[in-house]
């Protein structure tokens, strides 16, 4: 493998990351519509352990802003409860004795508006983290050709590959940012 597919690679490797985190980091923000990924790994202290609520029960979706948890184990029950409340995601708990419905209030404008802002910020965190990365590959990029380990060629296709991976990236972002945007929209 030459030194300009090896940078590639590890370009693409780090902006996949890139791109990860931002999702990650999406999916924990509450939009008007409820997701199992909200509350899934929320950490419940229970039999002397640190469970996640997806390893306590099974999640699914109730129309329109109802998440319901089915425990297992009856006895967890009221730890689950303590544990949604405690996250403070402003989700109302109810059960009836072997399930619990948190219920997702509707998101007032104000806090619509931060979350939409607090969205705008991370993307351009995001995209600045692309650029950061695709400076780091192309300072290796000139000096592997500085020291004669890639010729002209190889540096000039190397920097058409590093700028499609850059703008796939940043296609990527925009279209995350766009769907958490519409999300909270709603």
């Amino acid at each position: 493998m030459t030194i300009s597919e090896t940078l590639v690679k590890d370009l693409e490797g780090a902006l996949a990351a890139v791109s990860q985190k931002l999702a990650q980091e999406f999916s924990q923000i509450r939009g008007n519509r409820p997701s199992a990924d909200l509350l899934q790994d929320i950490r419940v202290n229970v039999y002397d352990q640190s469970l996640t609520i997806r390893e306590l029960g099974s999640l699914s979706m109730l129309p329109p802003r109802t998440i319901q948890i089915t425990v297992w184990d009856a006895a967890a029950l009221p730890a689950v409860m303590k544990a949604i409340d405690a996250a403070h995601l402003g989700l109302s708990t109810t059960n009836d004795g072997s399930t619990i419905r948190a219920t997702l209030s509707s998101l007032g404008n104000e806090r619509r508006e931060e979350l939409m802002k607090f969205v705008g910020k991370t993307s351009e965190a995001a995209r600045i983290q692309v650029r950061a990365r695709r400076d780091e590959v192309m300072k290796r990029l000139k000096d592997a050709e500085a020291m004669n380990a890639a010729t002209e060629d190889d540096v000039f296709r190397t920097k058409e590959k590093i700028q499609k991976a850059v703008e796939r990236t940043n296609a990527g972002i925009e279209a995350l940012t766009a769907a958490k945007l519409g999300e909270l929209g709603e």
